[in-house]
This record gives C-alpha cells, sequence and structure tokens, in this order.
C-alpha cells in the first residue's frame, strides 16, 4: 500500500522535489485516465492500468465463458505485467554510483537519480512509451475511431504495456509513493494523513494532485470520444511526450560541463 508523501521530497528531512516533477507526474497521471476511458468505453471493456480491476474481470470471463471478455483481460494483465518487466530490465540499478549521488549534491529527486546513472535510460524509456502510445493514436486513427475487436485488442494490447512501463517510471522518480496508474493506495495515504493530521494538509498534496489529474484525463478523454472520437488518444501522447523531452532536457543538462 502506498503511503502518503512527507513533505514532497524522497524520504523524510529531505529537501522537497523539484515542482516541476509533481507536474509531471500529475500529467502522467492524467494520460493515464485518459487511455482508461478509451479502453473502458471502446477497447472491450478493461483498463489500460488498473490491473485488480482486469482481475475481477478476467475472473468474471472465466465464470461467464465469455472468451472475448477473457481475452481482453488476459491482453491487460498480460500486456501490464511485460510493460513493467521491460522497464524494470531497461532502468535496472547499475553496480556503481557517480560521486554527485554520493555526496547528494546533484539536485532534485529525478535528478539524482540520473546523476548517479540508475536511470540513466529513463528519457529512452519514455520515449518508448510515447512510442507505444504513438502506436496507439496511429490504430485509432486507422480504425476511424472504431476498431473491430481484433484490431481493438491489438490497441489494447499497446495500451497496457505503455501504462506497464509507466508504473516503472514513475516508481523511478525518486519522490516517495508516486504512483501515477495504481491509485487505491494514493487515495487511502491522502484520507489517512487528513484524519491523522488535518492541519498537515500538505503532505497529501502531491497525492491529491495526481488524483485530480487522472480524474480531469478520464473526462477528457470520454468528452473527446462523444465530440471529437478520432483524437481521443491524442492527449495521453502528448503528456507522456512531454515528459519524455523533460526527461532528456534535464539529463543533457546533467551531463553538461
Amino acid at each position: 500500500m502506498e503511503a502518503p508523501e512527507q513533505g514532497g521530497g524522497d524520504r523524510p528531512g529531505e529537501p522537497p522535489s523539484d515542482p516541476a516533477v509533481g507536474w509531471l507526474l500529475a500529467g502522467l497521471a492524467a494520460a493515464a485516465g485518459c487511455l482508461d476511458a478509451i479502453c473502458v468505453a471502446r477497447l472491450g471493456g478493461v483498463f489500460a492500468s488498473v490491473v485488480t480491476g482486469n482481475l475481477v474481470q478476467l475472473g468474471r470471463a472465466i465464470a461467464a465463458a465469455d472468451g472475448w471478455l477473457a481475452a481482453g483481460a488476459g491482453t491487460g494483465v498480460a500486456g501490464y505485467s511485460l510493460g513493467v518487466a521491460a522497464a524494470t530490465a531497461a532502468l535496472r540499478r547499475p553496480a556503481s554510483a557517480s560521486p554527485a549521488a554520493a555526496t547528494g549534491t546533484a539536485g532534485t529527486a529525478w535528478s539524482r537519480r540520473w546523476a548517479s546513472g540508475r536511470c540513466r535510460g529513463f528519457g529512452a524509456v519514455a520515449v518508448g512509451e510515447a512510442v507505444l502510445l504513438g502506436g496507439v493514436a496511429a490504430g485509432w486513427l486507422a480504425a476511424g475511431g472504431q476498431p473491430g475487436r481484433g484490431a481493438a485488442l491489438a490497441l489494447l494490447a499497446f495500451s497496457v504495456v505503455a501504462m506497464g512501463v509507466q508504473s516503472v517510471v514513475t516508481i523511478s522518480s525518486g519522490v516517495r509513493d508516486a504512483s501515477t496508474t495504481y491509485l487505491t493506495g494514493t487515495l487511502t495515504g491522502v484520507v489517512r494523513a487528513g484524519v491523522l493530521d488535518p492541519h498537515g494538509f500538505r503532505s497529501g498534496l502531491g497525492g491529491a494532485s495526481r488524483l485530480l489529474a487522472l480524474l480531469c484525463g478520464a473526462v477528457v478523454g470520454a468528452v473527446l470520444l462523444r465530440v471529437a472520437p478520432l483524437w481521443a488518444p491524442v492527449p495521453a501522447l502528448l503528456l507522456v511526450a512531454a515528459a519524455a523531452v523533460a526527461a532528456i532536457t534535464a539529463r543533457r543538462r546533467i551531463d553538461r560541463p
């Protein structure tokens, strides 16, 4: 379960993370909400990022002998797992770290991890997620926003792999418990923080902002499905692409002598 964030930093007593990191995390949460809305409404009734829900759907499908729902829910679980595995392998911590990481002088949370070498592949992995979502947008456009069952299953597969990648990317951000996909624990932490320390509301602001961003992303995705269906996957793609650009830019700034 996710715990409430402590003052916006990696651990209690550390300086707060760069506010830009909070905005990036909120943007990624909005992307997940938008994609989930599309997948639930048009790609088989399963989620791109909520694996718990997909497991429940898989159970329903098995009980009802519903092959189509089983295929979608199974793809949701397997594809997400594949994305997590691939991103984890790409961002695996090397044996040694740089002096900047050892002295804690590399800057903000994400910057420290990039400088230490633990997430040198972060930009490439974020670009990989953007490419997957670009494939979703292209396939969606080619199908005129109304993919058949085969195309829908393929687009769902791309979507869930992308969300698995995103989950690892945000876990690697250096911000403690900063999920942008599975947010039940985040909501639990925000509510507990409010009950246990009503005056320390700042400890839950990061989680609350991601919850709100997820909701807003879902609203945008659902509205676009009604008024401009061909554009529905585009917001998620743009938000993830922006995060990838930010990661690459920051990496180059750290590497600059």
